[in-house]
């Protein structure tokens, strides 16, 4: 999973770029919350910077689905 991902790299993604992004985060957001119950996690930071990224890219995703912002809006942008 990269890290510091912001909603403006997101919003340039492909929808299936941005499912298995969340797939990927979905599943390290499990194997940080298994260590945190085993006291085996050694960066506590990581599970908050996690959710955060999961939230984001939920956040993305809604906002197509509204019709808020496109894919092809974004890249209009860009030309002009």
């Amino acid at each position: 999973m990269a890290k510091g991902l912001t909603a403006d790299d997101l919003r340039t993604e492909p929808e299936d770029v941005l499912v298995e992004k969340l797939k990927e985060a979905k599943v390290e957001l499990f194997n940080l919350r298994f260590q945190a119950a085993t006291g085996q996690l050694e960066s506590h930071g990581r599970l908050r910077t996690v959710k955060r990224e999961i939230a984001r890219i939920y956040t993305v995703m809604n906002e197509r689905a509204l019709g808020i912002v496109t894919v092809a809006d974004d890249d209009a942008k860009d030309e002009s």
